[in-house]
């Protein structure tokens, strides 16, 4: 028998009725109890992240996501059931967040190398049959729940659990050190706002890149410079443009040690290149939703020439989880966030699609409303 606190029989959770459109229920689903291994979870909050739209739409290129799936991957909230025996020590009541990575299998190649994501038999949070964030109680393995440190508010740490760990393990993936420049495209977004914070916490100088409604919210971060995509036309005469201003913001007008792609679309990717300095890498991070075209510029002899590397990154692993949330509680991260009802996620998945979103969005999960 589990050692539990006093829970429901059933709880309300959203589920998706119609992949591949937004069309999301309100409804109530038993509660669970953990088995080996597992602790139960009640939720609070959960971050809702632009891959949990993408999984919805089916635009991600994963098989597509199964009907009446609970998606989320970014919850927060409070250890209520432990199965027994409980080697890991986690304790009732305590405050623990559920990842983008469920789970992994500890012993694969990718596993050894700490790179979770890429664990052969990984598991995604709100995916697959795997239980989502998006409802009031979740299962989840008790060594893998991430501990959120006192301090750090629940609506606060949810999007650091994906957003966060995915711009922190991809700075350190950079390369840039501590004195260089990097460049943030999609700074005033979801995930951008977050790798601002976190550059400006390593000691790097910081170019945002976004559009112009977003700009005194971006300089509010620190960015040494701004720059207004919708200032420039789509065109390749614009792109190169664009290209010179950026490279002229940066000291002496060399370029940028890197650029941390946290916008998601093509454009972004196609512009990066031009960006750089010499020995300079482009971080891959923000998931364009549709055909990918190249990124530009990314051909042999200008790769050898300046020495330059693309890096992609998926997400990080639990140590980058726990250094993130550290970050957090030093006060050097503070996620901008809009708090929604249950209700509201098919309305924010809608805004996301308009580009409308400044910050992220966080479902508070103890309040559901008429939908």
């Amino acid at each position: 028998m589990p050692d539990e606190l006093p829970l429901p029989t059933h709880h309300k959770a959203l589920t998706y009725t119609n992949p591949g459109h937004i069309a999301i229920a309100l409804t109530t689903v038993p509660t669970p109890r953990p088995g080996p291994g597992q602790v139960l979870v009640h939720i609070t909050h959960s971050g809702v992240c632009s891959s949990d739209h993408g999984l919805l739409k089916g635009t991600l290129g994963f098989p597509p996501t199964l009907h009446n799936q609970v998606g989320g991957h970014e919850g927060v909230g409070t250890v209520v059931a432990i199965a027994t025996p409980n080697p890991l020590h986690v304790t009732l009541g305590s405050r623990v967040g559920i990842k983008w990575v469920s789970s992994i299998c500890h012993a694969c190649a990718p596993c050894a190398a700490g790179r979770d994501a890429l664990c052969t038999s990984v598991r995604i949070s709100g995916y697959g049959g795997c239980p989502g964030t998006f409802q009031q109680y979740v299962l989840a393995p008790a060594e893998y729940v991430t501990p959120i440190p006192d301090g750090v508010a629940s609506e606060l740490a949810a999007p650091l659990l994906c957003g966060g760990v995915t711009v922190y393990a991809g700075l350190k993936k950079s390369g840039a050190v501590k004195g260089q420049w990097v460049v943030v495209p999609g700074a005033g977004g979801g995930l951008g706002h977050l790798a601002v914070q976190i550059a400006r916490g390593m000691g790097l100088g910081v170019v945002g890149i976004d559009t112009g409604e977003k700009e005194e919210f971006v300089r509010s971060l620190g960015v040494e410079a701004f720059f207004d995509i919708r200032k420039y036309a789509r065109d390749r005469a614009g792109s190169e443009q664009l290209a010179r201003d950026v490279r002229a913001a940066t000291p002496g007008g060399t370029g940028a040690a890197s650029v941390i792609v946290c916008a998601g679309n093509n454009a972004a990717y196609a512009q990066a290149i031009s960006f750089l300095g010499f020995a300079g890498s482009v971080v891959c991070i923000g998931i364009p939703e549709g055909e990918p075209v190249p990124i530009l510029g990314a051909s042999p002899g200008a790769m050898i020439a300046q020495e330059l590397r693309i890096v992609g990154s998926a997400v990080g692993n639990r140590q980058d989880a726990i250094e993130t949330l550290d970050l957090a509680a030093k006060g050097v991260i503070k996620t901008h966030v809009t708090v929604e009802p249950m209700a509201k996620l098919a309305d924010v998945f809608e805004r996301m699609e308009r580009m409308e979103l400044q910050g992220r969005v966080v479902i508070d999960m103890s309040r559901d409303e008429c939908m």
